[in-house]
């Protein structure tokens, strides 16, 4: 996926208008449809903004990781004990065979 397909899977995801997205980052409409189409990259300063605003890594955004991240870094311990908590919950229902099928 280029970082344009990456922008707009994101933009999708969390249900905002190309507009609404440049609003927040202080671009222009145009801009981001630029990137999305692959006409134009994000600046070193939007991508910054876009890892921000979508709290994923740069590397996720410029396609070196298919990973995506969140960050924690600004919640408290108890926040960050109950996504831990969220991960353990999701891997172990991974991790459990389908006793239904």
């Amino acid at each position: 996926m280029q970082i344009g397909e990456r922008i707009g899977y994101l933009r999708a995801r969390e249900g905002i208008s190309q507009a609404g997205l440049a609003k927040a980052l202080g671009a222009t409409r145009a801009a981001v449809n630029a990137w999305e189409m692959g006409i134009s990259n994000p600046n070193m300063q939007s991508l910054i903004d876009l890892a921000e605003y979508f709290h994923v890594s740069m590397d996720y955004l410029l396609g070196m990781d298919s990973r995506e991240q969140v960050s924690i870094a600004t919640l408290n311990q108890r926040e960050k004990e109950i996504v831990v908590n969220l991960i353990r919950y999701f891997d172990d229902l991974r991790a459990t065979p389908d006793l239904e099928a």
